[in-house]
């Protein structure tokens, strides 16, 4: 990284493809390409867990150790109250266990539809908490998060989006997150919002394509 270029290239610790076409929209007016960790021969790290911080910094790490970029990693899921917060950070593998090759996003909306079938509440939030490391070793990632409130509904609805999406109703929009376009999702979703916190907390650290010279690892990046 140039001391006047800020970051140019970061490496996504994801093989989600919906996750980078919305992340890669949302980072393409800072002028940073976002690279899938797929093209570079990254694998999946593991993500043994409890917080979404925990995951999402071990994302991010593995990703910049084997590339030698920086990285970004995502861990989202969403949120049921009634649920004790399930499916939270096992959103992703909620029906399957730990069997990657069984997940699936239809059974895990059918797992939770019927779980929550059983409870008066059926609110739910998605949490996205985003991580971005200039290396392996950072002793400062820059770490920003979003939340997005609504409630899951027993039919799906719609086509766009993924994950949970046809089921999370939006009740203010009358609409779930799979029928929103794409551009009002990315300004109004948890990624959005969680995107748009980095990208200032970036700025600050002149970490932005032209920036001055970037801060360091141990620069000062205000508190959440």
């Amino acid at each position: 990284m140039s001391a006047n270029e800020g970051l140019s290239r970061v490496v996504l610790a994801s093989g989600n493809r919906g996750k980078l076409r919305e992340m890669q929209a949302l980072l393409a007016p800072t002028g940073i390409e976002l690279i899938a960790q797929g093209e570079l021969g990254v694998t999946d790290a593991e993500e043994p867990f409890e917080t979404f911080i925990e995951n999402a910094l071990a994302k991010a790490r593995h990703a910049s150790r084997v590339t030698g970029l920086a990285a970004m990693a995502d861990d989202s899921g969403v949120c049921a109250p009634a649920l004790g917060g399930a499916p939270g950070v096992r959103s992703a593998r909620y029906a399957s266990g730990d069997d990657d090759h069984q997940r699936s996003d239809a059974a895990n909306n059918a797992l939770l539809v019927s779980e929550l079938a059983r409870h008066a509440d059926r609110s739910a939030y998605y949490y996205c908490v985003l991580v971005l490391v200039r290396s392996a070793n950072d002793p400062q990632p820059l770490i920003a998060d979003g939340l997005w409130f609504g409630e899951i509904i027993a039919e799906p609805r719609g086509e766009g989006g993924f994950g949970y999406d046809p089921h999370f109703l939006l009740p203010d929009l009358g609409l779930t997150a799979s029928e929103l376009s794409a551009d009002l999702k990315n300004r109004v979703s948890h990624r959005g919002q969680a995107m748009r916190d980095l990208i200032a907390r970036l700025a600050h650290a002149r970490l932005l394509p032209g920036a001055a010279k970037p801060l360091s690892a141990g620069g000062i990046v205000p508190g959440r």
